[in-house]
């Protein structure tokens, strides 16, 4: 049984959108949220396959490098 996958946010930024919720099923590569820094747009993308368990950001939130954006199992 594979181990939950906690998403990580590479950078500091806003949350701009968030595109997943608790229960949905998602692919790798599927985006979960976006990030805004600089005037750039980050996606954050699903890094394995799973149902998303948990959703720790929601939009006009500040994240720091290395916070979790959501738990995939």
């Amino acid at each position: 049984m594979p181990a939950m996958t906690e998403v990580k946010a590479e950078i500091t930024a806003n949350v701009w959108q968030v595109h997943v919720e608790v229960g949905q099923t998602v692919a790798e590569g599927d985006t979960l949220a976006i990030l805004e820094s600089m005037k750039m747009e980050i996606p954050v993308e699903a890094p394995v396959a799973g149902t998303v368990t948990d959703v720790k950001v929601k939009p006009e939130d500040q994240v720091q490098e290395g916070d979790t954006i959501a738990v995939i199992d």
